[in-house]
This record gives C-alpha cells, structure tokens and sequence, in this order.
C-alpha cells in the first residue's frame, strides 16, 4: 500500500503543480536563476549587443541598384516581367472600357441581376441603392477604375491562390513549406513590399495590381486548402471504389465538396483586395483610393469619405453576393442556375442600350451630391469645440497628450529599459504555458530577428504601441460583443456599423483622428483600435452565442443572475473563440499601427513609409522584415497549440 501511495503522489503534485502551465513555469524560473546571472555578467547594459547585429543595407543597396541599372535592358525584365506588365495593363484597361461602354445604367443592371441571382430581390434592391449612391456622390468614373483593377487583381489572386490550395491540400509537405509563405504574405505590411514591386514594374497599375495579388491571395489558398483537406471521407473512398483516377477524383468529388470554402475564400479575397485599394493608390492605383490618397495629404475629411464611402459600399455588396452565393450552395433550381446569366447579360445590354439612345451613358453631373463641404464644417466645428478648452474633460488634443505621457511613453520605455534577455526570457515566460516549447522557441527566436535585424530599439516602440491598441481595442470589443450576444436589436442596430467600420480603408481613419488629435503616437492608435474593434466584436458575440444553451438553462434554474451568467458559464465556455478575438485584434492592430507612421507613429512604421517614399530599399524592407518577426512573436504568444493545430498553422 505504501509503493502505491508514493507512486499515486509523484504521479500526481500537489496543489497548483497539478496543472502543466505551473510546472513549465517552475521550470521557467529554474533556467532563469542560472541564466540570467550568466547573461547579466556577460551583456551587462542590456542594449542588444553589436556583435549579434547582420548589417543588410550594403547587400540591400546593390539588389536595388542591380534592379534600377538592368530594368530596361536585362532579359528577365524585357522578355518575361514585361510581358507581365503589359498583360495587366491591357486586362485592366480592357475591364475598364466595358465597364464605361456598359454606362452606369448597364453596370446597375448587371449588379443588380447578379446579386438577385444569389440572394433574391431584397439584396438586388440593396445593389441598385448602393450604386446609384456611388454615382450621387460624384465618383461614378472612379469607382469603375476601382472595380476595373480589383476585377483582374481579384482573378489573378483567385487563380493563384487555387494553385497554392490544391498543392497544400493534395501534399503534406508542401503544406509544411507553404505554411511560412503564406503567413509572411499576410503579416508583411504593404509598404514593406510596395517597394520592391515598384522597384521592377515602376509606378502605375501593373505595380498595383501584383502588390494587391500578394496580399490578397493568402485567404483563397488558405481556405482551398482546408475545403480538400476536409472533404467527406466516405464520399472519397465510394470514387475511388469506382476507379476514378487522381484527376477525377479531384474534379468529381474533392472540388465540388469544397464549393463552400472555395466561394469563402473569394469573399475574403474580395475584401482584401478592396483593403487594398487605397495602399495600392501610393504607387499609382488610381480611382477612389488616389482620390483618399489625396485627401490624406491635405486633410480633407469630407473628400476623403466622399470617396471612402464608395469603398465601403462595394465591399458590403460584394461581400453579401459572395456570401449568399455560398449559402445557397446546393439549394438552387437547376433551371434558374442555367438561364440565370442569359436574362443577366440581356438585362444588361437593353439597359446600356437604352442609356446609351438617352444620350445618358455617363452619369449625369446634375445627379451629385457634394457631401465634403457639410462633412467638412462638421469636422471643423468638431476640432474648434472638442481639441482643446472643453471644460471640466479638457479635450481631444488633452486625451491624445495624457495617453501619451502616461500609458505611451512609460510602456515603451519599460521595454526598452529591460536588458534585451529580459525581454526574450518574459516573452518565453508568456508563450510556454500557453503552449509548447516549440511555440516558446519561435517567439523567441522572431522577436531576436529583430535585434539581429538592428532594429531592436524600433521594434519594441512598435510594441509597445501595439499592447497598448490592444488592451484599448479588448476591453471595448469584449464589452460591446456582450451586449450584442445578449440583445438582438442591439446585435442588428450594431451590424451596419460593423460593415462600414471593417470595410472602410485603413487610410481614412487616419484623417478623422489626425484633425481631433493631432499628430503622433496616440493618433496611430486611435486609428488601430476603430479598426480593429469590428472583428473582436463580432468574434465574440458569435463566441458567446454559440454556447450550449442547456448550459444556459441551468444557471438560469439555479438562480445565477445575468451577469453570473456572462462571468460563469459564458465567458468561459468561449474562451476559444475569446482567444481568437484576441489573436485578430493584434494582427489587425499592427496592421494599422504601422500605418500610423504617416502621422507620426514613428518607429517601424516611419521606417517602411520612409523607405518606400525614398526608394531605400534596405530601410523598407529591413522594417518590413522586423514587423513580419514582430507579428509571428504576437501570433504565438496570443494563439494556444490546440487551436493553431485545428487552424493548420
């Protein structure tokens, strides 16, 4: 009896040991006592040592250089990306001159057949408003060359991120080498890549189109990937009972299985896509994002949501036709599938038809409606009473200075204040209970990229940044993701405000938050939380709304309040979907923070706008690099194993 007892109790610790995180923080501060001395006797100003510094500017510079000097002369450039370039030029343009020889009456027409062909008449009718709406506001000719170049970029991006798909769901080794590409696709901040990409193609829409395509295919090849991955096991073996070969096993059954994750990962192409089109309008885009280009420069809000609106509207529609077209996947008549486009397309032309003997193919200049005049005068009145001398709260300008000085500031300077091993040792100490020690080694070694990288110093401003958007952008996305889960008129008040808060370009919020607060870190965050509190939000109020109702019931029999409800039962029976809110607040914050660094964000953000406005190819992409080594740390210290492991990461 007494072996059996001392093997029960070395089996089973006692107290808080019993759980694996406390252990693998025992074991944590073990290596840290031996450690750290070891580390303090050797590094003992704790700046990142020079010695562990790669200098890349010089290679940089000559791959730059190399590129400039050949561009017009050597054979890759003339005889393959070349023919690349007029490809895309001659797709776009081609795009845009059916769109203006349709007129605005055919592309309504077409929208608007298309959209009830997925969804019915509510959403048709939903169409119709939001185009003419993007007429009314002046921006018919813009909102074409937007549509023209996110109509190949969207196809291009479709088309090669299928091909990536099918070469990560078919081969696990190929998933495993495709896995770090496509993360580093998505982290890598647009500025970073713009520059080499206008570095080869120079400025204008081939430049555009592919810097778009790189952000946008990642989701297609993602979601491609996990609809083969996860096709109905019985249906595959019932065709390969039949003897279909590899082919028609794909074509036959894989593919139509994934129908599904295919028409989600062109919803989310889409709407990458169209994120981009203001970033794509700095090297010459055009359309609506050169239009919010140009009222960033000159903080004009009303012009800017003159042409953020359009933007917006675009989005919603072609996000709701992807959506229901995924919905009714399998539901519609065979006969309405079949003579859906012929009436379509009829539709179509008797309307550009029609339009065109009116003598009203373009949109009529006296059907406008300035709106940056109002909205203008609104902003102003805005920034003249709420900046700066509102009695008893101070003002916008008081905000922006006192989150500066005492969360901004003392923030950064802690991190840079700790010894370099102190901050990888309290990353380790975050990122291993949470995981394994493989998870713990990767965060570590991306946050010392930085530090090799010699960006360390700017690394840790653009985190501390970062924390704090996301501590601002949880604790107002977990509260209002409540209130939505637990009221359905709020839930549907709340939905449009989401679709234009998501949708709307990055660049636009920055021109509100700059005329209420002024130029410097606290803008960049402001910008960063608008923009990521529609994604916690909705995560966590489908989280919460997914919870067993038997649970519910069962607080409710034992009397539990609503808020024991909230606190007890739902918060953590949704902890899962509450993590992934928290890993997507940080992604999307970064997102935006780096932005910031054209209003005086500063750090890695001032340094990939810096380089991309000045050409220094080392600069930009050196900052680039740091910001992808920066979101990987963020990832997997916010992200547990099991559910990275369900996502495939």
């Amino acid at each position: 009896m007494a072996t059996v007892t001392a093997a029960s109790l070395r089996l089973a610790p006692p107290g808080v040991l019993r759980r694996p995180a406390a252990r693998k923080l025992l074991l944590l501060t073990a290596l840290a006592a031996v450690l750290v001395p070891l580390a303090h006797a050797r590094w003992a100003s704790g700046s990142w040592p020079s010695a562990l510094t790669v200098d890349l500017t010089g290679p940089l510079t000559r791959a730059g250089d190399w590129i400039i000097d050949n561009r017009d002369s050597h054979p890759l450039f003339l005889y393959v990306l070349g023919h690349v370039s007029n490809a895309v030029v001659v797709s776009v343009r081609a795009v845009y001159l059916l769109l203006l020889a349709a007129g605005w009456a055919g592309v309504t027409a077409a929208a608007t057949a298309l959209a009830w062909r997925a969804a019915g008449i509510r959403l048709a009718l939903g169409t119709t408003a939001a185009l003419l709406a993007c007429g009314a506001l002046g921006m018919w000719v813009p909102t074409m060359q937007t549509l023209a170049l996110m109509a190949v970029a969207v196809l291009v991006s479709v088309a090669v991120g299928m091909l990536l798909g099918l070469a990560a769901g078919l081969s696990d080794r190929l998933d495993r080498v495709l896995r770090p590409v496509l993360d580093t696709m998505q982290v890598l901040p647009a500025f970073a890549y713009l520059l080499p990409v206008v570095l080869v193609f120079g400025i204008g829409v081939p430049a555009a189109v592919l810097a778009t395509v790189v952000y946008a295919a990642p989701p297609m090849a993602r979601l491609t990937a996990l609809g083969l991955r996860g096709a109905d096991k019985e249906v595959l073996e019932a065709v390969d009972s039949l003897g279909a070969t590899a082919r028609q096993r794909l074509l036959t059954a894989r593919l139509p299985l994934a129908r599904r994750e295919l028409l989600l990962g062109l919803n989310q192409t889409i709407m990458m896509a169209l994120s981009m089109a203001v970033i794509a309008s700095v090297i010459g885009a055009g359309g609506l994002g050169d239009r919010v280009y140009q009222a960033l420069a000159s903080v004009d809000v009303g012009a800017a949501l003159a042409a953020g609106i359009p933007i917006v509207l675009l989005a919603v529609v072609l996000d709701r036709i992807t959506a229901a077209a995924g919905g009714t996947t399998g539901r519609t008549p065979a006969t309405r599938a079949v003579y859906a486009v012929p009436a379509a397309l009829a539709v179509t032309v008797a309307a550009a038809v029609a339009a065109r003997a009116a003598g009203r193919l373009d949109w009529p200049a006296s059907w406008t409606v300035t709106v940056a005049t109002p909205v203008n005068d609104a902003v102003a009145w805005m920034t003249d009473h709420l900046y700066s001398g509102v009695p008893m709260v101070g003002g916008t300008a008081d905000w922006a200075g006192h989150f500066t000085t005492w969360v901004l500031d003392p923030l950064r300077d802690g991190l840079q204040g700790l010894p370099w091993w102190a901050v990888l040792l309290l990353v380790a100490a975050v990122a291993w209970p949470i995981g394994t020690w493989r998870t713990a080694l990767t965060a570590v070694l991306a946050l010392a990229a930085t530090g090799v990288l010699g960006v360390w110093e700017p690394s840790l401003d653009t985190l501390s940044q970062v924390l704090a958007a996301v501590a601002v952008t949880l604790v107002l996305g977990f509260a209002t993701g409540v209130a939505a889960a637990r009221g359905d008129r709020f839930a549907r008040l709340l939905r449009p405000v989401l679709d234009v808060f998501q949708t709307m370009p990055q660049f636009v919020y920055l021109i509100p938050v700059v005329a209420l607060f002024g130029v410097g870190r606290a803008p960049a965050v402001a910008a960063a939380v608008v923009y990521a509190l529609p994604a916690v939000v909705r995560i966590t109020a489908q989280g919460l709304r997914q919870v067993d109702p038997a649970a519910l019931e069962a607080a409710r029999s034992l009397g539990a309040t609503p808020a024991q409800q909230i606190r007890q039962v739902q918060l953590p029976l949704a902890r899962p979907a509450l993590l992934l809110a928290v890993n997507q607040g940080v992604v999307l914050v970064l997102a935006v923070v780096v932005i910031g660094g054209l209003v005086g964000g500063g750090a890695l953000g001032y340094d990939a706008v810096f380089g991309l406005a000045q050409g220094d190819l080392a600069t930009g992409l050196v900052a680039g690099a740091a910001i992808v080594c920066l979101g990987l740390t963020l990832d997997r210290v916010t992200q547990p194993t099991e559910r990275r492991a369900t996502k495939g990461a």
